[in-house]
């Protein structure tokens, strides 16, 4: 175990160091310029082509092979919305302080063109698998996409596959292990914290318990295909958001005074706690970058965005306009970050586990169990368990999102069988979380993200000048109403059946 500390810590430091974040956020950054700041000039146009078609044509369906652009934005919340939401944002107060909230908002904010292009490129690129279902992701417009450049194909196909390889690893940290231990954790530390259950190769039976039906609960769907996904998905996601919103908006209202000082705490304490003053210059530099790397990182491990792993679900949307379904990644990253991890924060800086003049966590505060704490001070033990319920569903469709994810990558490498083999070894591995340490899942889990991370981004940034061509051909089509040929596959085919649809659909 302590080999695996040491080599997972030197993979975290260059996935998540200097490097790391200067081409995530650098990316961010071309995205929007390129895009010209889409995510702000046509806000009214991405939300009424997301928010506003919920009830209506984002829940039609005209592909036998594809999902409705509604349930394929479900499925993908569900590798979304996690323990990130909850968990994730607590962690990254108590060690970055009030300012990594800002961080988060900065992250996301660049965000939401990071997942726009991923999602219009994964439509662009995608094709149909064996079973005559849409596969798209990261790996195929890096295989076709940056492979199509001259010179480049080896090395498209080769980030492809390391991309899809760093996938496979990730989707038993972030999309297993780590969110089945903050399960466990939360509840064990809400209805069993006084019970001694006795052990089992050192580690609570209870924890192996709740690891064993989890493990089946996640095999009733799981196993039976996407489709059952997407339906569940479909159900549990909006009311599950629409519940812990509330719960949170219940919160922030009975501490409604406190709201101001919150604010500014986050902005005061955005490059570094301001209160620890007379240090030497390189720990103050240091904690800075603490701030910075701890809000970035967790933005990016609730939002995904930068990751590519939700492509893989957007690129099986029945929408045969890459920039529409591209909109729907900017509404993901939205409702993740903006709004939902913002009311976890608010909750959190409310609960007086943290300094707002200082920005420093109280002594004992413990970040897994931090928002039930918050939620109890305020509702008493059925507060407590709203939360614990709240993170138990949350990471119960995250794990169902990214068993997806490992399944289509597995698909890439190894082909449709393979694919339903690794899903049985993901839900077995499930256990595994349970009883696991809880930091070191979490750092597992980081570290992969980051490594899975590079490739795509590499890859966004080679394919800008084709991001932009895609976008201006919809915004000269859509906004500005010019009769321009659509420009909607690679593949000339696709391309074809792709404009037929689309001029139907006009008409």
């Amino acid at each position: 175990m302590g080999i695996v500390v040491e080599i997972n810590e030197a993979l975290n430091g260059f996935a998540w160091g200097t490097f790391g974040l200067s081409l995530l956020l650098g990316t961010g950054i071309i995205c929007s310029l390129i895009t010209g700041f889409f995510q702000i000039r046509h806000i009214w146009h991405w939300w009424k082509n997301t928010f506003g078609v919920i009830d209506g044509k984002g829940r039609i369906i005209n592909d036998a092979g594809a999902l409705s652009p509604f349930r394929a934005f479900c499925t993908a919340l569900c590798g979304t919305i996690g323990t990130g939401n909850i968990a994730g944002v607590s962690t990254a107060i108590c060690v970055g302080g009030p300012g990594a909230v800002f961080w988060m908002w900065v992250a996301a904010f660049f965000g939401m063109m990071v997942k726009y292009s991923e999602n219009l490129l994964g439509v662009y690129f995608r094709r149909r698998n064996i079973d005559g279902a849409w596969s798209g992701g990261p790996m195929y417009y890096l295989q076709d996409g940056l492979g199509g450049i001259k010179h480049c194909k080896r090395i498209g196909r080769g980030l492809g596959i390391l991309f899809c390889v760093f996938t496979v690893l990730a989707s038993f940290g972030i999309g297993n292990m780590g969110q089945i231990n903050k399960i466990t954790i939360n509840v064990h530390s809400a209805f069993l914290s006084d019970v001694y259950t006795g052990k089992f190769m050192g580690v609570d039976n209870a924890n192996w318990a709740i690891g064993i039906v989890l493990m089946f609960a996640v095999a009733l769907i799981l196993l039976g295909g996407y489709r059952r996904l997407g339906a569940v998905s479909e159900t549990i996601v909006p009311v599950m958001t629409i519940v812990y919103m509330a719960g949170c908006l219940a919160i922030i209202v009975m501490n409604i005074s406190s709201v101001p000082a919150i604010l500014a705490s986050v902005f005061k304490f955005a490059l570094g706690p301001a209160a620890i003053k007379g240090g030497a210059a390189g720990t103050a530099v240091q904690l800075a970058f603490n701030t910075i790397k701890n809000g970035c990182k967790r933005g990016v491990f609730s939002n995904e965005a930068g990751l590519g792993s939700s492509v893989m679900v957007h690129s099986t949307s029945c929408n045969r306009e890459p920039v529409r379904q591209g909109m729907w990644g900017i509404a993901e990253v939205f409702l993740d970050t903006m709004v939902i991890c913002t009311m976890t924060a608010i909750v959190v800086l409310s609960s007086g586990a943290i300094d707002l003049n200082t920005g420093l966590a109280a002594e004992g505060v413990n970040d897994a169990t931090l928002v039930a704490q918050a939620f109890g001070m305020n509702f008493g033990r059925p507060g407590e368990w709203f939360v614990v319920f709240s993170i138990t569903l949350f990471a119960f469709t995250t794990v169902m999102g990214w068993s997806y994810y490992g399944a289509k990558v597995t698909e890439y490498l190894f082909g449709v069988k393979v694919a339903k083999i690794y899903r049985q070894i993901f839900v077995v591995l499930i256990v595994f979380g349970a009883v696991m340490e809880s930091n070191l899942a979490w750092d597992i889990s980081d570290t992969f993200n980051g490594l899975m991370m590079i490739p795509n981004l590499v890859g966004l940034l080679v394919l800008s000048p084709l991001i932009i061509k895609l976008t201006r051909n919809y915004t000269e089509r859509r906004i500005k109403g010019n009769d321009v040929e659509p420009m909607l596959s690679y593949d000339p085919d696709i391309q074809k059946e792709a404009a037929r649809m689309v001029q139907k659909e006009d008409n």
